[in-house]
């Protein structure tokens, strides 16, 4: 009797041992499985220029990481982060558009947002952890931080704003608490954060209001996530293209009567008495305030090609009303998303020719490049790789291919995507260092 219960024994330990072993096998395979795509993914993106970040990215701590995974379930974008040998590694860190979800997501703080690599610096200006750089007062929030993303930005305008509360000089007479710089998403933030907490403030635009994201053709998706302005409250916006969020921030502005003067370009901030600031526009204004606020976009001017022509009023830097153009042989020139995402809304109204001086993409949002390679296939664009513009003419462009000579391409319309240019300048000048930066750890301020 004792044996045939021993032996019953040993036959549910052995089932249980031997159910168990397989599910352990079917999950380690599992796993190796998936390492072993992840790793493929690793290897293509490193091809592809996609493996080295642009902007903010994820830093993961080997020693830290755990490998929960909860990093990669919690960022809305794909395949930037994966999970290999049981621990977290980045993918296609160039797509990273820096929200921190993996950085909130992490459960033992494994992950930094970092800017700069160990070998590709960055420019940063100083800022401390209340937003406020080197030169007391002047302050800065957003995309000049080294922080993109609107959500991101919409935070920043509006804790800085809550910094220059906390350290608030006393008021003066004719003396305005805070001049904002920029009516992008930190600073329109600003402006009505400023409001709430009963600030006097002026609010300076060099373009229109919106700042980069007015410069975003109108159909553009610019929101993916809720953010909280302001006098509002959450705006819970998903899938929200350019021209929704500007009627929003539109409405907001008119419904709580506050002004922002638009096209005027600031030209200097100069430190005066009484530990106050007179800034002018090259309208000739003139503002004296408490505090600055700088929330312009880091690109400052849009870089150009510096060729024979291109003052031209064919040539523009960014393209604001795609469905007003049909019927014109358009030249996109460039080889980034702006340029991609341009040539792609112009293609099926015209006759669409993409420049680009290199012999393949790299760096491109995963849905660019899958829609560019059809448009390419199907024939709707057509890409010059390995091409420089030389020169540009009323109906035609002047172009070397593969270094030859140059060519000539009949054309309407041409479209310069080449980046842009730090406002150095304009930081220096106004008492703000810089510094290149390299995997420099973001602070969060939230």
């Amino acid at each position: 009797m004792e044996d045939e219960v021993f032996l019953e024994q040993v036959i549910v330990y052995g089932v249980v041992f031997l159910l168990c072993a397989i599910v352990v096998f079917f999950y380690t395979r599992k796993k190796r499985v998936k390492s072993k795509d992840i790793e493929k993914k690793v290897t293509v993106a490193k091809q592809e220029g996609l493996f080295e970040p642009v902007s903010l990215y994820p830093h993961i701590d080997l020693k830290s990481c755990i490998g929960s995974a909860a990093c990669v379930a919690d960022c809305p974008e794909k395949d930037i982060l994966g999970i290999v040998d049981g621990v977290a590694t980045v993918i296609n860190t160039a797509n990273c558009i820096g929200h921190g979800a993996c950085f909130h997501a992490c459960p033992v703080e494994a992950i930094s947002l970092r800017i700069g690599t160990e070998t590709r610096g960055v420019d940063l200006p100083h800022i401390n952890q209340n937003f406020e750089t080197n030169t007391k007062g002047i302050f800065i929030a957003g995309e000049l931080g080294g922080m993109g993303l609107i959500k991101n930005s919409v935070e920043q305008g509006q804790q800085a704003i809550e910094s220059i509360v906390k350290s608030k000089k006393p008021s003066k007479p004719n003396v305005i608490d805070v001049v904002i710089v920029g009516a992008g998403p930190a600073g329109i933030s600003a402006t009505l954060a400023a409001k709430q907490h009963g600030l006097t403030s002026v609010t300076l635009e060099q373009d229109s209001l919106g700042g980069t994201v007015y410069t975003f053709p109108r159909s553009k998706i610019v929101m993916t996530a809720p953010m909280d302005l302001p006098l509002y409250g959450k705006a819970k916006l998903y899938d929200t293209s350019k021209d929704e969020l500007l009627q929003l921030w539109k409405k907001v502005i008119t419904e709580q009567d506050i002004k922002i003067t638009e096209n005027t370009k600031v030209e200097q901030i100069i430190p005066i008495e009484n530990d106050t600031f007179k800034v002018t526009t090259l309208m000739g204004d003139e503002y004296i305030c408490n505090h600055v606020l700088l929330a312009i976009g880091r690109r400052g001017t849009p870089r150009k090609l510096n060729i024979p022509g291109e003052q031209s009023t064919k040539v523009a830097y960014r393209l604001l009303e795609p469905e007003r153009i049909k019927n014109k042989k358009v030249l996109v020139v460039g080889g980034g998303d702006s340029a991609i995402e341009t040539v792609l809304l112009l293609k099926d109204e015209n006759e669409a020719t993409l420049s680009y001086r290199n012999d393949k993409f790299s760096r491109l949002k995963p849905k660019n490049k899958e829609r560019i390679e059809e448009a390419i296939q199907d024939g709707s664009v057509r890409v010059i790789y390995n091409s420089n513009v030389t020169s540009i003419h009323d109906d035609y462009v002047m172009m070397k291919i593969n270094d030859g000579e140059p060519e000539q391409l009949v054309n309407d319309l041409v479209y310069i995507f080449a980046g842009g240019e730090l406002p150095t300048g304009f930081l220096q000048k106004s008492g703000v260092n810089i510094t290149k930066r390299f995997g420099y750890v973001m602070k969060r301020h939230d």
